[in-house]
């Protein structure tokens, strides 16, 4: 097997080899922009203008953020098959970084009580990277790069993938040690208290969580509480958690459910109160805990944003949207996170709760990352066509790759995220494959970091099933199930009854619950459609 490594301004890249091409670059200042850019990227940039982007399939949320041919018709998603459209001019894919997991929640919530859900929820890339990883983690506050593929056919080579691979790129963050120090955090809940919250595991398991949350915090951090119903009010102004652990569950157990859903005066009164109780030092956040069903006062997305962007901006005060509910406004939400530089997840269940809140949030608090972008150039010598699956609504255009002022994602301690991406490789092909590039900000100082790994041929050559790390073939099924809900299609894709069965036996390899959860998920979907 071939292994690529390479090298920006002298600093040593890292390989590792497992059953597949796994390669890891290194940092770059990212202030040269052209000398830190690869050869197949570079040739893209110059004289060429982004890709068009190609129509989301029927209920999707906007062009996909990348697909590339070089003479080929470009492959494109609609329906269940791929269509012609016009030749794309590059080989370059841009999108920010996501690690938003509400889409695969929500789905999962909706296929137990029996529904299927509506292809414009489905975000595949939320699917993806709802599950455990296998990628090296970095030593540094950077990020790793892993790059490796597979075909999707059987070690026999029988039908499936043809001449398609599958190439994924992952990244991953050093997670937070825990007997480490972090930043002291500043989080300020906006809890719905509408009428809707009332049905059991709305209010009643926000109410727990926060129950324990609060006692799972620091003595140095610090809590505001603003509730909203048809209208906004500050329950908690910004409290240091030390001695007023009684106070505050005295505040959370006093919550009821009352009227309408009124999300644009919480979020403005809860940003309101996160930029007054503003900590210098504190990583300072708005966690919005609703259904996000809004009924009265402003209900469109466009016109809550720009409170959320200017707090953004001037105060790097950040957004986790926690949705909860049988019905939930999966679309609001995602466009507020997305717009406060924040992620979104779902809880139905107490244990995902306990997980979301106990588990993750305090140790979560930090970033590493602020503004994080990816870049994938594929080299036109070697390959035909590919297609990213999922981050429509992430794209970014090529040329602002190094724009810092564009928006990208925040990524925090422990994060990884992966792109999926179907690959047409040119008969004969051999050689350099792709190079991916992942750019971001200190999350302190504003300084821009980059860091790169590459991808050959032959890494990509094996067989998904049969060969492929249980992890990847995990993502595989993610990425397979995620675009059958939304009535798409890819290359080598199993029906749900393989499928299925496929996630079946991985949840017994890997002793993973979360696998097994999908399993039962595509079952229901299965059941569902016959």
């Amino acid at each position: 097997m071939k292994l690529c490594a390479r090298t920006y301004r002298g600093a040593l890249a890292a390989v590792l080899a497992g059953g597949m091409l796994l390669t890891t670059g290194c940092s770059g200042s990212g202030q040269d922009n052209r000398a830190s850019r690869s050869g197949a990227e570079q040739r893209a940039h110059d004289g060429a203008k982004p890709a068009p982007a190609p129509r989301a399939p029927d209920g999707g949320g906007g062009g996909a953020p990348a697909a590339g041919t070089d003479g080929a018709k470009e492959a494109e998603r609609r329906g269940d098959e791929f269509q012609e459209s016009k030749p794309a001019a590059d080989y370059l894919s841009t999108f920010a970084l996501d690690v938003d997991t509400a889409s695969y929640g929500y789905a999962r919530r909706t296929l137990a009580d029996g529904q299927r859900p509506k292809r414009a929820d489905i975000r595949p890339e939320e699917f993806i990277n709802s599950f455990r990883q296998d990628y090296p983690r970095p030593k540094s506050n950077g990020f790793s790069v892993t790059v490796d593929g597979a075909r999707p056919r059987s070690a026999e080579g029988e039908a499936g993938g043809e001449d398609w691979s599958l190439v994924r790129v992952g990244l991953s963050t050093r997670p937070t040690d825990r007997k480490g120090e972090r930043p002291p955090a500043a989080l300020t809940f906006v809890i719905d208290i509408s009428g809707s919250m009332a049905e059991p595991g709305r209010l009643d398991l926000v109410k727990e969580s926060l129950g324990i949350l609060t006692d799972a915090l620091r003595d140095d951090d610090s809590i505001a509480i603003v509730t909203f119903s048809d209208e906004a009010e500050t329950r908690l102004s910004m409290t240091r958690i030390d001695d007023n652990r009684d106070r505050i569950h005295t505040v959370i157990d006093g919550l009821e459910p009352t009227d309408s859903t009124n999300v644009e005066a919480g979020v403005r009164a809860g940003y309101d109160e996160a930029v007054e109780g503003r900590r210098r030092g504190a990583t300072n956040r708005v966690v919005l805990l609703s259904d996000a069903l809004a009924n009265t006062g402003e209900t469109d997305a466009d016109a809550i944003l720009g409170r959320i962007d200017d707090a953004r901006r001037e105060y790097g005060i950040t957004l986790f949207g926690v949705g909860v509910g049988s019905e939930y406004g999966d679309a609001l939400m995602e466009r507020l996170a997305d717009k406060g530089d924040g992620h979104t997840t779902y809880v139905s269940t107490r244990e995902q709760a306990r997980k979301v809140f106990v588990d993750q949030l305090p140790t979560h608090v930090e970033l590493r990352a602020r503004d994080a972008k990816a870049q994938v150039a594929f080299d036109p010598k070697t390959v035909k066509q590919f297609r990213l699956i999922g981050y429509e609504n992430r794209a970014v255009a090529d040329e602002d790759f190094r724009n810092d002022r564009v928006d990208g994602g925040e990524i925090g301690p422990g994060h990884t995220v992966t792109a999926l991406y179907a690959v047409r490789l040119r008969e004969g092909a051999s050689g350099h494959l792709a190079t991916a590039t992942v750019r971001w900000l200190d999350p302190n100082t504003r300084a821009p970091h980059e860091q790169t790994g590459s991808v050959e041929t032959d890494a990509v050559d094996g067989a998904l099933w049969d060969g492929a790390s249980k992890r990847f073939q995990v993502t595989a099924v993610a990425a397979y199930f995620a675009e059958s809900l939304r009535g798409g299609s890819m290359p080598g894709a199993p029906g749900l009854g393989e499928l299925a069965e496929r996630a079946r036996k991985l949840a017994g390899s890997t002793e993973d619950s979360s696998v097994r959860q999908l399993a039962d998920a595509i079952g229901q979907a299965r059941r569902l459609r016959d």
